[in-house]
């Protein structure tokens, strides 16, 4: 199929033919053909055949074609597929939205990665209607120590909100019933 669509395109430029060639590169994993096309002057729809090859699970050639059209939001995506978590959280931090950003996070605390985790964590926590679904996944899973480290980190953000304070106080009482006093003697006004 590659040789015939490499023919077909020495006679007719057209982009449904470059983005076929696209995609028959990465579903028989010639990644280095791959690229190098890519680099080169085409009319390929590249999104589109990462979006195809995403859906097919071919993650190395979809996370070559991402990173190529600077989608970072699914380059993040099918990084945690290919289980590169830091590399997931660069490509969050480029795309700061905050679905990704949960989507990263999510799939760090699975993979036991909890300091990626927190740092994806911080930047869902300043969102108030974000909280209860980040502390409901980690304490569905039992991670409770963690939620109460990512909580106590976020506090000192300029952009700490109340219910930090008072899903943290919480926890404490659930969790770490010594911490509670401290936490409300510091934080609370009576």
């Amino acid at each position: 199929m590659v040789r015939y669509l490499q023919m077909a395109r020495k006679k007719a430029r057209e982009a449904i033919i470059e983005t076929e060639l696209v995609f028959a590169y990465a579903k028989v994993n010639r990644l280095a053909d791959l690229e190098e096309f890519i680099s080169s002057p085409n009319i390929a729809q590249i999104q589109q055949v990462g979006d195809r090859c995403y859906d097919e699970g071919l993650y190395e050639p979809a996370r070559i074609l991402y990173n190529n059209v600077s989608n970072y939001a699914r380059l993040a995506s099918t990084l945690v597929h290919l289980e590169e978590y830091q590399a997931a959280v660069d490509g969050a931090r480029k795309a700061n939205s905050t679905k990704t950003w949960k989507e990263v996070c999510f799939a760090c605390v699975e993979a036991g990665e909890f300091r990626m985790a927190q740092m994806c964590g911080l930047h869902i926590v300043v969102h108030a209607d974000e909280l209860e679904e980040l502390i409901n996944f980690y304490q569905s899973r039992g991670f409770f120590q963690e939620l109460i480290q990512l909580l106590e980190a976020a506090l000192g953000l300029e952009r700490a909100h109340m219910g930090m304070f008072t899903e943290l106080a919480i926890l404490y009482s659930k969790y770490n019933t010594p911490k509670m006093r401290e936490h409300l003697e510091l934080f609370c006004l009576v």
